[in-house]
């Protein structure tokens, strides 16, 4: 009987999977059932029910534990992308069913955007860009340049970069911020000193990141330790001339919290590619702030990083069949438990 990959994310229809696995001389059988990014338990649970593997977008699509009790032959869920929060790993592992996602398709795309927002906060790019457009450069040195946008313009060396979480994506950044002179501090209590040592950096407490950074850049996956790990009271203790920036997860800023910080002058600046809901509300009060920079989760896109994307589930599927441990396995205790569900050697 051929092995059944169901894709419920639709990505096959931008990747011939088909031809990568015939090509493979596999007798892999590939079903499309698209649910939405939003579809409900019981939706996941119809379009896969069959799946020997799946294939989803498990930062967004719900693998939670009713659903994965619920796909009796599947050995294997794939996501695409990095992100991966609405995945129940503690229930895969229990029942023998590998997790994997693509950790390192997008890490230059990331680190070259949080890069970017540094500079449009630092340099104010956006601010500059808007007040040309409306007119207000109307002259060498216009009032509106002088009063309004000159005073808050940065030079970057010198500054303290301040990194929450140090994993893939922030190592690749740190050669990239160090060019600009940046001095850099993380907060990582996962980080062995050979880490420390290789990327020269200063592993510090989160009271000391956030008094002593000029900018904060977060890089902590969305967890349940993680979410709104920067309130009120976490924002009041950076300065007031600092810049936070996001590319990680929404969840881990408190919006309302964000946005007091903003208005009431706790923190200078924010730029954030990801939000807390996605997309971010039409009403937001966050969209009525000049300070607040939002770039619709396009971080880790380019034509390279979703080729990437799109091809790694499909190679994941391969090995899989193959008798191999997935690239991107995110759960690898399950090694034990998948060998004596499935008969394996």
């Amino acid at each position: 009987m051929a092995f059944k990959a169901i894709d419920i994310l639709g990505i096959s229809l931008l990747q011939d999977y088909s031809k990568m696995f015939k090509d493979a001389g596999l007798d892999i059988e590939l079903v499309v059932n698209p649910c939405s990014l939003q579809a409900t338990e019981q939706e996941i649970i119809t379009a896969a029910k069959d799946a020997d593997a799946v294939i989803a977008q498990a930062s967004y699509q719900a693998m939670t534990r009713k659903v994965l009790t619920s796909l009796k032959k599947c050995r294997l869920i794939t996501s695409v992308g990095i992100g991966y929060e609405n995945l129940d790993v503690n229930t895969a592992t229990e029942l023998g069913i590998m997790a994997a996602n693509v950790p390192d398709a997008n890490i230059e795309d990331v680190s070259d955007h949080t890069m970017g927002l540094i500079l449009a906060c630092t340099r104010r790019i956006v601010h500059l860009n808007n007040a040309v457009k409306k007119g207000l450069w109307t002259s060498v040195a216009s009032p509106h340049m002088i009063g309004e946008i000159w005073p808050h313009l940065s030079r970057l060396r010198g500054q303290t970069l301040g990194l929450i979480a140090f994993g893939k994506i922030p190592r690749a950044l740190a050669p990239k911020a160090k060019g600009f002179g940046l001095r850099i501090i993380v907060c990582d209590p996962y980080l062995s000193p050979d880490i420390i040592r290789k990327f020269d950096v200063e592993q510090v407490d989160m009271d000391q990141l956030l008094r002593e950074s000029d900018i904060v850049s977060i890089h902590t996956p969305l967890t349940p330790e993680t979410k709104h790990i920067l309130g009120l009271k976490e924002l009041k203790k950076m300065k007031p001339t600092a810049c936070l920036i996001n590319t990680a997860r929404g969840g881990v800023v408190d919006p309302r919290a964000l946005y007091t910080a903003l208005t009431k002058g706790y923190i200078d600046m924010a730029a954030f590619d990801v939000t807390e809901p996605e997309p971010i509300p039409a009403d937001s009060p966050l969209l009525k702030l000049d300070n607040f920079i939002v770039t619709a989760h396009s971080a880790g896109l380019s034509p390279q990083s979703l080729t990437e994307m799109q091809r790694r589930p499909g190679e994941e599927i391969i090995r899989v069949v193959k008798g191999g441990w997935p690239v991107g396995l995110i759960n690898p205790e399950v090694k034990v438990k998948y060998r004596k569900k499935w008969a394996l050697v």
